[in-house]
């Protein structure tokens, strides 16, 4: 875990491996030309030699099997579904690959927060205070997170996503673009269990049972 800093335009590495070369592939190549500039060497990798082709904008893409780990080399997954993403850190780390953190310039959050390795913040986003993020988390454009907010590793925020305060979210959950979360209590916090899905647009008023689907204004069990 981090403490958060306003980050560095000084890498401490001199290459980045992205892997996934899709579309959130690319905003994250674009994230880190925001931070790190022209002078970082990027690559997308992917496992499938199905997806393998000489470039993507510009930047070339190799098989994650080809790459061998240095030291000044490091990874992050750029695929939004928890479950792939965490297959895919499994793929790096048995290579040997350590994990890049990489939150965007313009986003802003409290010495309070801390951030796990891998994790991903995107521009517009705001963190208050207390905040426990964990590892390999994406939080995507223009998110606000509200205070005492713990989000477990893998777990994946979509474009526009508001959290209010007092709000636990488990492992492995994903949460759809334009997603509300009312606040919880101090001593009874809101909780979104591990592996559950919200649908884009939902209000969520209640706790989530893990595993479980829900959508809707307010947000109701779908699966």
């Amino acid at each position: 875990m981090s403490t958060f800093r306003p980050p560095s335009a000084t890498p401490d590495f001199e290459r980045l491996l992205i892997f996934g070369a899709g579309g959130h592939g690319r905003e994250v190549a674009w994230l880190a030309r925001q931070l790190w500039g022209e002078s970082l060497a990027i690559e997308f990798v992917v496992d499938r030699p199905e997806y393998l082709v000489n470039e993507v904008s510009g930047i070339p893409v190799r098989l994650l099997p080809d790459c061998t780990a240095t030291p000044g080399m490091r990874y992050l997954v750029a695929l939004g579904d928890p479950h792939h993403r965490r297959r895919a850190v499994g793929a790096c780390e048995a290579l040997g690959l350590n994990a890049a953190l990489l939150v965007h310039p313009r986003v802003e959050a409290s010495d309070s927060v801390t951030l796990g390795g891998g994790s991903v913040v995107c521009a517009g986003s705001i963190l208050t205070v207390d905040i426990d993020v964990g590892e390999h988390v994406h939080i995507n454009v223009g998110c606000t997170i509200s205070h005492d907010v713990v989000i477990g590793d893998f777990s994946t925020l979509s474009p526009g996503v508001h959290v209010s305060g007092n709000v636990r979210i488990g492992e492995g959950v994903f949460i759809g673009t334009g997603v509300s979360i009312i606040n919880g209590r101090a001593v009874g916090p809101l909780l979104i269990g591990d592996g559950a899905v919200v649908a884009a647009g939902a209000c969520v008023t209640g706790s989530v049972e893990p595993g479980s689907m829900v959508a809707g204004v307010p947000a109701t069990r779908k699966r």
